[in-house]
């Protein structure tokens, strides 16, 4: 029988192994991203920490409507993020945070490239077909309060919106940008896969 090795040699080995296999899952299958903002309630709640599928867009995956998506500020869309202390700089590098300088947002995918999208009243219409939204937030209605379109999603993009559609900046509030308010698909990150904290 092989003799074990004293644990001072086993401990650093374990935990290099530990951290490879984070970085690889970070790199390739899932990172974590905590929900910063209520945008997305009830849905997603302050503080939730979710798992972002990275490996579905490398095998053809793209957006469709209906999705939880989380996609990088394709611009203005989020304030400058404060400086991070080094324990947060350490989880952002095993991929329990999101990159230091990178920010990042958690929205639903609407409509995609092609497809006309407005809001008038209370209802939402995709291509002139009114949108069933049984996620909303209690107390919202599809348009809360602004009234928008018709808007021509280009091609390559998507348009977002959050579940909390009274306290969500989306893609409505930025119909002034490249691409009226659309987001590069390039931008996204992956679908959300589910809530890994809490666990209830």
């Amino acid at each position: 029988m092989a003799k074990r090795k004293p644990w001072w040699i086993e401990l650093p080995v374990m935990a290099a192994v530990g951290l490879a296999i984070a970085l690889l899952i970070k790199t390739c299958l899932f990172q974590v991203f905590s929900i910063p903002s209520g945008s997305m309630e009830n849905t997603l709640k302050v503080g939730d920490r979710v798992a972002v599928d990275k490996l579905s867009p490398l095998f053809g995956w793209e957006p469709a409507a209906g999705d939880k998506i989380v996609f990088r500020d394709p611009g203005g869309w989020l304030p400058p993020e404060p400086e991070r202390g080094a324990f947060a700089k350490g989880l952002s590098f095993v991929g329990l945070l999101p990159p230091a300088g990178d920010e990042y947002l958690v929205k639903r995918v609407i409509a995609t490239g092609g497809q006309t999208i407005a809001c008038a009243g209370t209802t939402l219409t995709v291509d002139g077909h009114p949108v069933a939204e049984p996620y909303l937030h209690p107390g919202d209605d599809s348009c809360a309060g602004l009234d928008f379109g018709p808007v021509t999603v280009p091609a390559g993009y998507v348009w977002v919106e959050g579940d909390h559609r009274s306290d969500s900046a989306d893609s409505r509030y930025h119909r002034d940008g490249p691409a009226g308010g659309a987001v590069p698909v390039a931008d996204v990150v992956g679908p959300v896969r589910a809530v890994v904290w809490p666990l209830f």
